[in-house]
Formats: C-alpha cells, structure tokens, sequence
C-alpha cells in the first residue's frame, strides 16, 4: 500500500510539474520571441508617450497591440500582470519529485555502488549541497568584473557545467547524475526569477509610481539572466525526459553524452533567439546535429560475438532473470518502493523473458544499469551469459 500511494504522489507531483512547467516556459519563450519582434512605434504620440517598440498580432479570433515602454508608462497602470508563481511552482513541485524519486528512492535510483560507496544521508547531502553550491557560485560570478564580458562569462559557465556534468557522475548513478545536474539549472533559473529578475521589477515599479526613471542596472541585470534562463531552458527539458533512454545515463561516458547534448540543447535554442532577430546561421543547427550525431554514434550497441556458436543454457538464464530483475518485473513486485512493474515489463514466465530479450541486454549488459543501482547483485558473469544468450537465434 505504500508503494502504491507513493506512485500516486508521484503521478500527481509530476503532473502539477508538468502543468506548471509548461506555463513558466511558454510565458518566457513568448517574452523573448516578443522583445525580439518588436518595430519601432509608427505614431509620433506613442514616440511622446514613451513607447520604444510595439508588435501588432492576431490569435484567436482577435487582433493584438503590444508595446514596450523605453523607461516607464507615462502613469502606471490599476492592474499589473506579473509572471514569477509559474517559475516557483516548477521549482516546488520538480524539488518535491527530486525527493519522492531520489531521495526516498535513494538506493534503487540514486545511489550505484559500483560508482561510490555512499550512505542515503551522504548521497541526499551531496545533492542539496551542489544543487545550492551550484546557484551561489552562478550568482557570484553574474556579480563579478567577468559578468561585464558576456562571452568570457558564457565561456567559465559552459567549463563549470562541465566540470559539474562529470563530478556527478563520479559520485550518482548515471540516472541521478542527470537528474541533480538538471535539477542545478533549474534551480538557477527559478533563483534567477526570484532573487534578481522579480526584485528588478519591483525596483522599476517603485521608480515609475514616484514617478522617476529607474536605475537602468537593476534592468540590465534582469535581462542577463532572462537570457540564462532561456539558453538553460533546452537542457533542462532534456534531463526531465532521459531517464527513459539509459543508453544515455549509461553509457560508460555519460557525463560526456551529457555535455554534449546540453550543448545541443543550447545551440538549437540560440538558432530559435536569432532567427527571431532574423540573423539566423545554418552553422548553430549544423553544430547542434553533428553533436547529436556524436551522441548517436557513440551510444550504438557493441556487435554482436558471432563466435559464441554453443547454445546459451536458458535455464540458467532463467534463474538470473528471477533471482536479479524479477523482484520489480512481476505482476506483483516484491521490492521495496515498487508498486507495479517499471514500464509494465514482466519477467516472470520464459515467454515473457524471450519478448524482452533485446530489452534485458540493452538494460542489463549494454548500459548496466539494470539492476538500479545493483541492488540485486547481478555478477559479471551473469550478465556475460545473458549477452550470450541474447546473441543465439531465440527460439530455444
């Protein structure tokens, strides 16, 4: 019954992460892609008013005016529109699912003790302490002489986040590696909103209802980091959906897979911001496909070893299916924290372990990372003879 409750908490938590995930980003893709249409105003009295550019539009059924002050509205409006609940409620409900996932599932998703020997309380420490390490170092260097040079800048993040991307893995799991270095730029983002972007605004409000001009830093700021945010926005995606694909987090160098398609991510994100500028360069899209092309390349299973001609004892290959992976593929799953079969995968029958047989390689020998975490003990050896078995014609 706990299982079974915790994977209902999860479906719920996931699906409000979802609902207000998709709000935060399409509120700030729309913001970029507005700030980077708008024309010059095409009356002298919007020029006298204030006005610094404008966009006509039409959605809906209806016809649309935007227009973008150069300082502040000659009066500020009854009712101010703020857009700050969206990025805070992602950041709740995806920290939540961090804990309901990782951290009370520490031992089946977070912790590989064939990748480090830690406890649950060093491996949820470890992951705090960086998620929070990473923001304040970020912050630091935004308010450093280096924020003045936005490529130098870009240049010690991207080595950072590298740097990052590879320590993750050298102490998680490659699936919570992902994971908390996705849940690191998250939390600069939402940081970003809470601590520089939302007080920007609150600063240009108090100027313009006193009736002065505010402080331009307080909006130069605000828009460095709406750029992050936006450049961040792609990877972090990414990280949400690749604990489906294990021949990412598995791979022997999935901190590089995980550089470079973040990277990717990036790239694809900074063609979308120029083409709206309407400078677009084939070689940003070209850059991020030959990445992803890399990726592609690098994840290809191992050939097959014609040589191993002798029939694999299916038998044996039986018992390790039922003594390593069967406590969570079964109809009624005997590990802890599991309510029902990962994936509805089923491993309990010979006719259901032939089905999967491309699948149980791929998880067991090809990535490793079935069992989770090794939880189960499955030896070399054992997953040595299921590669064997999965190379014979299956119809023994």
């Amino acid at each position: 019954m706990e299982a079974y409750a915790l994977e209902w908490l999860n479906l719920l938590v996931r699906w409000l992460h979802m609902i207000v995930g998709i709000a935060w980003i399409g509120a700030s893709f729309y913001f970029i892609w507005l700030d980077n249409h708008l024309e010059p105003p095409q009356h002298d009295g919007d020029v006298k008013r204030g006005v610094g550019g404008e966009l006509w539009a039409v959605h809906g059924g209806g016809f649309y005016r935007a227009e973008k002050f150069r300082s502040r509205p000659p009066a500020m409006p009854a009712n101010l529109h703020w857009f700050k609940w969206e990025a805070y409620w992602t950041w709740l409900s995806g920290f939540a699912l961090l804990v309901i996932v990782y951290y009370v599932g520490a031992d089946l998703y977070l912790i590989d003790r064939a990748v480090a020997e830690l406890s649950r309380t060093a491996a949820i420490a470890i992951g705090i302490g960086s998620i929070a390490g990473g923001w304040i170092i970020y912050d630091l260097l935004c308010k450093s002489p280096l924020a003045r040079n936005d490529k130098a800048l870009s240049g010690v993040l991207f080595l950072l986040l590298c740097l990052a991307a590879w320590a993750y893995t050298q102490v998680f799991g490659g699936r919570g590696a992902y994971m908390h270095f996705g849940a690191m730029l998250g939390t600069i983002m939402v940081a970003n909103v809470a601590m520089v972007i939302i007080p920007a605004h609150k600063e240009m409000v108090r100027a313009a209802a006193a009736g002065r001009d505010p402080d331009p830093k307080f909006g130069a700021a605000g828009k460095q980091r709406s750029v992050h945010n936006t450049y961040f926005t792609l990877p972090v995606l990414f990280v949400m959906m690749s604990n489906h694909y294990a021949f990412t987090y598995g791979h022997r160098y999935n901190w590089a897979l995980l550089i470079a398609l973040s990277l990717a991510g990036a790239l694809i994100r900074v063609w979308f911001v120029d083409r709206h500028k309407g400078k677009q360069s084939p070689l940003t899209l070209i850059a991020a496909g030959v990445l992803l092309a890399l990726v592609a390349w690098a994840g290809l299973p191992s050939p097959r070893d014609e040589s191993a001609n002798a029939p694999a004892d299916f038998t044996r290959v039986q018992t390790v299916i039922a003594q390593r992976c069967a406590s969570c593929h079964a109809d009624k799953p005997t590990q802890a924290g599991i309510a029902a079969a990962p994936k509805g995968v089923v491993l309990e029958t010979a006719a259901q372990i032939r089905a999967q047989a491309a699948v149980i390689a791929q998880q067991t020998v090809a990535t490793r990372v079935m069992p989770p975490g090794n939880l189960t003990g499955m030896t070399d050896e054992e997953r040595a003879l299921i590669a064997h078995w999965v190379a014979q014609p299956q119809t023994q």
